[in-house]
């Protein structure tokens, strides 16, 4: 298999910048694209980014830049991690200088509002040429600094995307597992927001790990019955793209979404917590999204609904809770594996 040359990262955020950093530790030279010129000095001379890591060692072969043209030119892999809400014109501003037979990895987690596509698909529409992969799973940007052991996952179709991307970002503390499953692993690392923001209501409400963990459970059941309506392999989400990253979002204040939640239960109108959490949590928006849909398509996801009762139709949080339990299927296993994917191991 060819050597990767050059690696472009698209998106200052902090995600971003420890995939721009993996890479480049691992003796690839990484053109790193942010929206700040200032930002991009703080990278070159600094070498950290202050905004969103602050004490990060940023490697020396990182080179950011705000010139969207001189960042991605010749790029082999280009890794973009921008908000959902932008991931279209990010790209479309991007794609005309790219190779066209790049491989081009998503990281990030959402479905555009306008259309319902997830990323790899707005990818597939924004350039068609381009062999597309998605990287998600259990990656808390300041974990992955500090050198805690972290798992991902690399999803495409393209058995070379997912091995070159192993390879490129593998490490003592970062391992890469891989997956055909696409949709499946990109629709884990969207759905699983909602789930940290119900998570961060119930703890504000001082509910405790027994909640926790059945709110969990049954978030789970929703996203694969939800994904595999979509044609998604139920099974995925068993993956570290799936439970994975459901349970460390839906635990931790380091969870964007999470934070939401908790400021929600405080008493916090939706306004007031994103402005108190400062970044996107994207489970808002997808929420919103996914809740229609489910009513379109007839899929059973009362959690999903019922939050997005309490964020946009300012029901009470604490009757909404009660409803839920009272409204639950009663059956606890729902997960299937469709009959050509049986005996196929995910993430191995």
């Amino acid at each position: 298999m060819k050597q990767i040359e050059k690696v472009a990262v698209v998106g200052g955020g902090s995600f971003g910048t420890v995939i721009a950093n993996i890479t480049a530790r691992n003796g690839c030279d990484v053109s790193f694209w942010m929206r700040s010129d200032e930002l991009a000095w703080d990278v070159n001379n600094r070498r950290e980014n202050p905004q969103y890591l602050p004490g990060y060692e940023i490697s020396s072969r990182v080179l950011a830049s705000d010139d969207m043209p001189a960042a991605v030119a010749a790029a082999e892999l280009i890794f973009v991690a921008v908000p959902s809400t932008s991931f279209r014109a990010v790209v479309r501003e991007m794609v005309s200088h790219i190779t066209p037979h790049a491989m081009v990895v998503s990281g990030t987690k959402g479905i555009e509002p306008e259309t319902f596509l997830l990323m790899s698909q707005v990818l597939r529409q924004e350039a068609p040429l381009a062999r597309v992969g998605v990287l998600s799973g259990p990656n808390l940007a300041r974990e992955i600094a500090a050198g805690h052991l972290t798992g991902t996952v690399i999803a495409s179709d393209d058995e070379n995307v997912r091995e070159h991307v192993r390879l490129l970002l593998r490490s003592e503390s970062f391992r890469v597992y891989t997956n055909d499953d696409m949709l499946g692993v990109e629709l884990g690392g969207s759905l699983k927001n909602i789930y940290a923001i119900i998570a961060g209501i119930a703890a504000a409400l001082g509910m405790g790990h027994n909640t926790n963990s059945m709110l969990v459970t049954r978030a789970l059941t929703e996203m694969a019955r939800f994904g595999s309506e979509l044609g998604a392999d139920p099974m995925t989400f068993l993956g570290l793209s799936g439970v994975g990253d459901l349970v460390v979002t839906s635990s931790t204040p380091l969870s964007r979404n999470y934070r939401i939640g908790l400021a929600l239960g405080q008493g916090k109108s939706i306004e007031e917590a994103s402005k108190e959490v400062g970044q996107v949590a994207e489970g808002v928006n997808t929420v919103k999204l996914v809740a229609r849909k489910a009513d379109e398509l007839g899929v059973y996801m009362p959690l999903a609904s019922g939050l997005y009762r309490i964020i946009y139709e300012q029901e009470s949080i604490k009757s909404i809770l009660s409803s839920l339990m009272l409204s639950e299927q009663a059956l606890d296993v729902e997960f299937v594996a469709s009959e050509d994917k049986t005996l196929r191991r995910t993430n191995v």
